[in-house]
């Protein structure tokens, strides 16, 4: 399995001037700047001669949450309701505090705390189609994560003022100018996929990463979707340039009741673009027409967007490839619908939505301060 993920582009890295020796890209992702993308191989761990690393060893690790009852009906709520609202945030968070999750190594990991911040819910369209025109709202309203980061400098904002500059003794990590290999406690993102048809989330083995060359300081600008004190508007995270050696995980059939937990304080990670995604989203965008048409009662507009149906992707994953026959087969259907009776066409205009609404992937994102227990 192959997919595009978007780096940092060399042009934009500049000398740290706070940390001689080291580097760090200049702020543009606000701007919209596309980055440096490249088609990597990525390890599908639905595959079963596929070994997922570990937490410990790589940064990140799959974990079961299928007998979480609590969890899985505020998820099942959040679905439902397409966002997180106030008291689904609270459930969230009740439901996974002091949780413990066996590793695939032996050990345990207990969550601790869920943090207030980091919660997020995301909607993504297929190859980037932007389907979240409300913009951003808080918790909700984000697409996926386009650019490959980390999430968190253990000796940047927020941490080093939230902490008083004492969590690189805290927690567990590793960086360009600094480490802590003994530390049993990790700051750590848990991402839960309630639907992932497109866009999966890619974390990259960390072994795999040239910290020093390739892993480089970023100031995000945070203050239009969290609440923070006038010194921690600028959220110092990490971005990462390209290279062949990098090896990166997906998993291309996950749903609820599974989630990867990964460092915050620097596992690289991005949404990848699947190959097929760019059919998808073409006939999204067409099914979305042929929709207009079919309520508005527009005969002639129908007929001409079936007339230039685009071809369903053949070279993709299963869920890209049965989503995109899905809404190729209602556009084939369309213009049998013109003889149909109105109830017929309000019935195939409501399959059609649901099957444009069925390529958004949608996921859930918390923050925790995890425990490794023997």
């Amino acid at each position: 399995m192959h997919g595009t993920l978007t780096f940092t582009t060399p042009a934009d890295v500049v000398p740290d001037e706070e940390r001689p020796g080291l580097r760090r890209a200049q702020p543009n992702w606000e701007d919209g700047a596309e980055g440096d993308e490249h088609v990597c191989e990525l390890n599908d761990l639905t595959d079963p001669e596929t070994t997922e690393p570990g937490l410990e060893a790589a940064g990140f690790e799959t974990v079961d949450l299928s007998d979480n009852a609590a969890l899985q009906q505020v998820l099942a709520v959040v679905r439902d309701e397409d966002q997180i609202s106030e008291a689904s945030a609270a459930a969230l968070r009740d439901s996974l505090t002091g949780v413990e999750f066996g590793l695939a190594n032996g050990k345990t990991l207990r969550i601790d705390v869920v943090v207030d911040d980091g919660l997020f819910h995301r909607r993504s369209g297929p190859n980037w189609l932007d389907v979240n025109p409300g913009g951003i709202t808080g918790t909700n309203g984000h697409s996926g994560a386009q650019h490959v980061h980390g999430d968190q400098d253990v000796f940047g904002t927020p941490l080093r003022q939230l902490l008083g500059g004492a969590a690189p003794d805290m927690f567990r990590h590793a960086t360009p100018d600094g480490r802590n290999d003994h530390a049993d406690t990790f700051l750590l993102n848990i991402w839960i996929p309630l639907h992932a048809p497109v866009q999966p989330l890619a974390l990259m083995d960390r072994r795999s990463l040239d910290v020093e060359r390739h892993q480089l300081r970023y100031g995000l600008v945070v203050d239009g979707f969290l609440e923070r004190d006038e010194d921690a508007t600028v959220n110092d995270i990490w971005s990462f340039l390209h290279d062949e050696g990098q090896q990166w995980y997906i998993r291309t059939d996950m749903g609820p009741d599974q989630a990867y937990v990964f460092d915050t304080l620097g596992t690289p990670h991005g949404a990848a673009v699947l190959p097929g995604e760019n059919a998808v989203e073409a006939l999204y965008l067409a099914l979305g027409r042929a929709c207009d048409a079919m309520e508005n009662g527009d005969a002639d507009a129908l007929r001409a967007v079936v007339a230039q149906t685009p071809a369903p992707p053949v070279d993709a994953s299963a869920s890209v490839r049965r989503s995109g026959e899905r809404m190729a087969d209602l556009l084939a259907e369309a213009t049998i619908m013109l003889t149909e009776s109105s109830d017929s066409a309000a019935t195939w205009a409501a399959k059609a939505r649901d099957a444009m609404d069925d390529v958004i992937r949608r996921s859930v994102e918390m923050r925790l301060v995890a425990t490794l227990v023997d």
